[in-house]
């Protein structure tokens, strides 16, 4: 049965509590500063995709240079907040901590960087000072990490930049797409501001492309134009009853979480997740915090091709989600028009497909799971509808672009998840930083 209001005001706040807790005190945090031994050509930092000077921001904490550690840190990656809550990290910079290579615990980066960021945010330190107005304006459509990043390295340096977003809070996938413990809507909102107080900046709520605006119009009153539109299409199963009651997309449900109070988010008894990526673990963990008393994550391929992280999936086995491996969703079963069941097929590996792993087969054989909600999560496709309709040359939605991140229309670039299909925050934030770049070069030479 789907129903809402399972837990008590207690138990959300305790389920949906910061799952990465900050340091308790400044003691704490300087210890773990002195830990690092500042590598000299730091493997942390190359991990980084926009390559903050991670050695340099530590010994700053170390030294109880709080400012400058933060200003370091946003200096590469203005949303080096968010991404200290939301980066995968255990690939990125701590992965590549010289320490597990002793076997020990690699330095808390994130921990020591949210340390240092938080409270630039929450007091809004002015650590930036905008260069005068160069008479330059410039237009980015979304105000996700792709499109803010472009926009504040552009300010920085005089231009002056309207942000056209379609829904009624910047932020994007950090605001309405993440998990709600590890990053609060309140947070992401500070974030946005703290952006904007450089100034220069003018965000256009509930303004979509193709529907309150045209491209065009912003290529003949603009400098210049940038394409932040990320991706959200949730791709269909291609299964039999797939849009029956009680069957969401990831994507919409996560999006409710993050829009709605948790009391309010329905949730069935048994929920079958499609999937296993880093939203679907989203999905699958929160379905559980809202009350389920079962959930079970099915995934097409084996544990070792899971395209999640080991933290993620840990965090989804502590949880008590089950995994259903070598599984393919085949059929949703009705009962009255509500689902009832998912039949899967059982699958075996066979040769890697283009991306490298080995593709699933099926075996003939099936077997039915017992569940009353289904949230697919297998992946998400570009706006391949909008990208075409505005002669974008792209790969099946995916907007190409050359190395300086330029398309094939006059003065527009584009970066983040509409030109890569989707990566992490933080890869949206340095293509809005070299893009800022570029743009730059062109409207002032």
């Amino acid at each position: 049965m789907i129903t809402k209001n399972r837990l008590s005001p207690e138990n959300y706040l305790e389920n949906f509590s910061d799952i990465h807790p900050p340091f308790e005190n400044n003691e704490g945090a300087i210890l773990e500063a002195n830990r690092c031994i500042m590598c000299y050509d730091a493997p942390c930092t190359k991990m980084c995709p926009t390559s903050i000077d991670i050695p340099k921001f530590i010994k700053q904490i170390a030294t109880e240079n709080l400012k400058g550690s933060a200003r370091t840190i946003f200096t590469s990656n203005i949303f080096g907040g968010g991404c200290s809550k939301v980066c995968p990290v255990e690939k990125l910079c701590e992965g590549a901590c010289v320490y597990n290579l002793l076997d020990e615990t690699p330095i808390h980066i994130a921990k020591l960087q949210r340390y240092a960021t938080e409270p630039a945010i929450a007091n809004k330190w002015k650590l930036f000072e905008r260069k005068p107005s160069n008479g330059r304006k410039v237009a980015v459509i979304g105000a996700g990490p792709a499109g803010l990043s472009c926009a504040f390295y552009l300010s920085l340096e005089g231009t002056h930049v309207t942000v056209f977003e379609k829904e009624s809070k910047g932020g994007g996938l950090m605001t309405y797409g993440i998990a709600a413990y590890k990053v609060t809507p309140e947070f992401c909102e500070d974030e946005v501001e703290y952006i904007k107080s450089i100034g220069g900046i003018d965000i256009q709520y509930n303004q979509e492309l193709g529907k309150d605006f045209q491209l065009e119009d912003l290529q003949n009153n603009f400098d210049s134009v940038f394409l932040g539109i990320g991706v959200g299409v949730a791709r269909q199963l291609g299964i039999p009853e797939e849009n029956s009651i009680g069957v969401q997309d990831a994507i919409s449900y996560i999006y409710d979480l993050r829009t709605h109070d948790f009391s309010e988010i329905p949730v069935g008894d048994k929920v079958a997740v499609i999937g296993l990526g880093m939203t679907a673990i989203d999905a699958a963990t929160q379905a559980k915090r809202l009350g389920a008393k079962e959930v079970t994550i099915v995934y097409r391929r084996t544990e070792n091709e899971k395209p999640c992280t080991d933290v993620e999936l840990n965090i989804a086995k502590l949880d008590g989600c089950r995994l259903e491996f070598l599984a393919a969703p085949k059929e949703v079963l009705l009962n009255d028009g509500k689902v009832s069941g998912l039949v899967c097929s059982r699958m075996t590996l066979g040769e890697p497909d283009a991306s490298g792993r080995r593709s699933p087969i099926d075996t003939g054989e099936t077997f039915t799971l017992e569940v009353d909600m289904i949230i697919k999560a297998a992946g998400q496709t570009p706006f391949e509808n909008l990208v075409n309709d505005n002669q974008l040359h792209n790969n099946y939605g995916k907007i190409s672009v050359n190395g300086d991140l330029s398309t094939n229309l006059k003065g527009v670039f584009a970066g983040g998840d509409c030109i890569n299909g989707g990566k992490e925050v933080v890869n949206a934030v340095q293509d809005g930083k070299e893009a800022a770049q570029s743009i730059l070069e062109y409207i002032l030479n």
